[in-house]
């Protein structure tokens, strides 16, 4: 059975994709991911095609192997901070890196997955700003006797101190 890949555009058979281990790796760790994400990436990794050739196998199971543990663990690790990175994040990220693609096409082959990285912690930076400034509106609207902020906890201690006298 001929196939063609969406990443590298080679033709193959699927005996051999199987049977080149680099390619057989690649398939299996593409497998692994949930499927929104699995076809964005493969997507993605077009963006690290060389213009006048293929991308190889051995090349394509290489960037997977770099991203695969990331997408996995839900975080990524970048200007020296760990950023939550759930799948709906990636998700985000992928998309819009292919969108950036589609209306200014970026110069080819990337070289790392640097670009993808700064959009994601630039939404897990925005989404953590999101978060904090909800938890922040909860605890200013929150009833009389569920404040904690710093008044609060000055107060509290204030009431302790006199009740240990």
């Amino acid at each position: 059975m001929k196939m063609v890949c969406p990443a590298c555009g080679a033709l193959m058979s699927l005996d051999v994709v199987i049977a080149h281990e680099g390619a057989r790796e690649a398939v299996q760790m593409a497998l692994h991911l949930p499927a929104p994400v699995g076809k964005l990436l493969i997507q993605y990794l077009a963006l690290f095609r060389p213009p006048k050739r293929q991308l190889t196998l051995d090349r394509m199971a290489r960037l997977l192997e770099e991203i695969l543990p990331m997408i996995q663990d839900g975080q990524i690790r970048r200007a020296g901070r760990v950023w939550a990175a759930p799948q709906e994040l990636w998700q985000a990220a992928l998309q819009e890196i292919l969108d950036r693609d589609r209306g200014h096409p970026f110069k080819r082959p990337l070289k790392s997955h640097g670009y993808l990285l700064e959009i994601l912690a630039s939404l897990a930076n925005r989404a953590e700003a999101s978060r904090e400034a909800a938890h922040e509106e909860r605890r200013r609207t929150a009833p009389e006797g569920k404040r904690t902020g710093p008044a609060e906890v000055s107060a509290h201690l204030e009431r302790l101190k006199g009740a240990i006298k």
